[in-house]
């Protein structure tokens, strides 16, 4: 076989072959994503941040807030309920790192020390004080790509 024809059945079937994988991208190795839409459960770490995340006074109420409100409506989005997990932002973001949580909100911003050990969302709101801008983001388990760009599509969605 000629280079040339060599060269034209390789510009043929290339895209073939690449097809016949049928990556889903992106994707979570883990399988996250899906797992939360199997058992109808998203766990959410919850640092208290006012006016993003607030405790309740009672013990059967749910934590409450701008961020809390957001998670919610993202759980529900893939007919999930939130399971609220209160703690410190060190200790919900090492449980984020051992999967055993799926987000973690708090009043996170871009500049968060954890985003070498976590996905941390796109920006979602932009707030401005002292004339300084703080971009605000969300944490997701690191490597859980399909999540992350399912958290992220949720969040451009409710911007005013």
């Amino acid at each position: 076989m000629s280079a040339r024809s060599t060269s034209l059945v390789s510009t043929l079937l290339g895209p073939l072959l690449l097809a016949g994988c049928a990556l889903d991208i992106p994707a979570d190795p883990d399988g996250t994503l899906e797992s939360i839409r199997s058992s109808g459960e998203l766990s959410v770490g919850v640092s208290p941040q006012p006016p993003f995340t607030t405790l309740p006074d009672g013990i059967d109420e749910p934590p409450a807030g701008t961020e809390i409100d957001l998670v919610t409506g993202f759980a529900q989005s893939l007919s999930a309920e939130p399971t609220w997990v209160v703690g410190g932002e060190e200790s919900l973001m090492r449980a984020l790192e051992e999967g055993e949580l799926d987000v973690v909100v708090g009043g996170l911003t871009a500049e968060s020390p954890w985003g070498t050990d976590v996905a941390l969302t796109r920006p979602y709101l932009v707030t401005v004080e002292d004339g300084e801008e703080t971009d605000h983001v969300m944490a997701v388990v690191p490597g859980e790509n399909a999540l992350l760009s399912a958290l992220e599509r949720y969040l451009d969605g409710e911007q005013p």
